[in-house]
């Protein structure tokens, strides 16, 4: 009952301070005229306040804060879901969040090149790996158990920059990203509740408190009137940040032996399977016409959707629920079926949903044209 009393409280003073701020940042942006502009590549149409996620970093922060504070001042003789070891790891957390939302913020007022945020995101990977949280086994996934920390340290590195980079880059359409991440901090949250990880859930709760005041504005919100904003680079590297040392944590915390398979980690790395798996999609379409693979293009997920004709909430809905199959799917079968044979069949189900959408791409063109010839005869 404490637990619950104390989650439902970070959420609760999440959404609050959400509510509070989200709503000044739209005052300051429209005053200062702080809006991404739009271009060929973006959806929409109507210049929009771009710095929702200036409210995410200092919400969560004092969120949390607040809530352990309370926990402490309430409780002070029960420490049993406290230690040393986190302490350590949050300290070096919060430090690895600055430095994203700092560079984030400076990307979405006046621009940084990619290799520069590449660098920052490296940096901060690095601080998690030095609280502690690396991963020293794949849990057998292609055979792989055990990994020394000559491998395991850079996997995990590369573990970090690749769900950052991820949820920034599915971040392309109303709801998309705030939408993934609510549903991956839903899945890691219960998680870490039932293992009495209250501290964890509590960041998790904390995260997806902001986002639902923030999911409103940018999804209902009315460009025209002035309601609507979008979070940013600030906002999706926090997220990406957070979303990826939950990962981090809920792979080594269930790990029973490096010797073993560990099916937390496929269960983690399926909350956020579908940025991860488009990530990979469009960096190799990039290469594959001999694009430079970090430069922005139109051939995400989304993007595809919307070719067939699809609106873009629609797109968003299809989404959410493609993660949601995938997310169920994984955790159905991660006691049955082998990792290796499970992200086969995965990546399987993936290529045959893009094959799928492909065709729907290709009819949608024909019927334009059919129409356009239509039109041209009608007249």
């Amino acid at each position: 009952m404490q637990i619950t009393l104390l989650l439902l409280s970070g959420f609760l003073f999440s959404v609050l301070f959400g509510m509070v701020i989200i709503p000044r940042i739209l005052v300051i942006s429209h005053k200062k005229r702080l809006y991404d502009v739009p271009d060929s590549r973006k959806v929409h149409t109507t210049p929009v306040p771009r710095l929702g996620g200036l409210s995410f970093f200092p919400v969560v922060l004092m969120s949390f804060a607040l809530v352990i504070g309370f926990r402490l001042y309430l409780w002070p003789s029960d420490l049993s879901c406290f230690s040393i070891e986190m302490l350590h790891e949050y300290l070096f957390l919060f430090v690895g969040m600055t430095l994203l939302y700092l560079v984030g913020v400076c990307d979405d007022l006046v621009g940084v090149g990619y290799r520069y945020k590449f660098i920052v995101q490296v940096v901060s990977a690095l601080l998690l790996v030095l609280s502690g949280n690396w991963l020293d086994t794949l849990g057998g996934l292609f055979g792989i158990y055990s990994v020394p920390a000559l491998l395991g340290v850079p996997v995990t590195v590369f573990a970090v920059v690749y769900v950052t980079n991820a949820i920034n880059l599915i971040d392309g359409i109303d709801g998309l990203a705030s939408g993934l991440c609510c549903i991956a901090l839903s899945v890691l949250s219960v998680f870490f509740f039932i293992q009495d990880q209250c501290v964890y859930a509590l960041l998790a709760i904390c995260t997806l408190g902001i986002l639902m005041p923030f999911w409103c504005y940018n999804v209902f919100g009315n460009a025209n009137c002035g309601h609507k904003l979008f979070m940013g680079d600030a906002g999706s590297l926090t997220l990406g940040y957070v979303i990826s040392f939950l990962i981090i944590h809920l792979c080594v915390s269930n790990q029973v032996s490096p010797e073993l398979p560990n099916p937390y980690m496929v269960i983690a790395f399926s909350t956020v399977l579908v940025p991860l798996l488009d990530v990979i999609r469009v960096v190799l379409h990039r290469l594959r016409n001999h694009r430079n693979p970090f430069l922005p293009d139109k051939n995400h997920f989304h993007h595809k959707l919307l070719r067939t004709g699809m609106r873009v909430r629609m797109v968003m809905v299809t989404i959410l629920c493609v993660s949601v199959f995938f997310i169920v799917l994984n955790v159905l079968l991660v006691m049955k079926v082998n990792a290796t044979y499970l992200l086969l069949l995965n990546l399987v189900l993936w290529s045959i949903l893009h094959l799928t959408i492909n065709r729907f791409i290709t009819r949608h063109h024909k019927e334009q044209e059919l129409k356009e010839i239509g039109g041209i005869f009608t007249k």
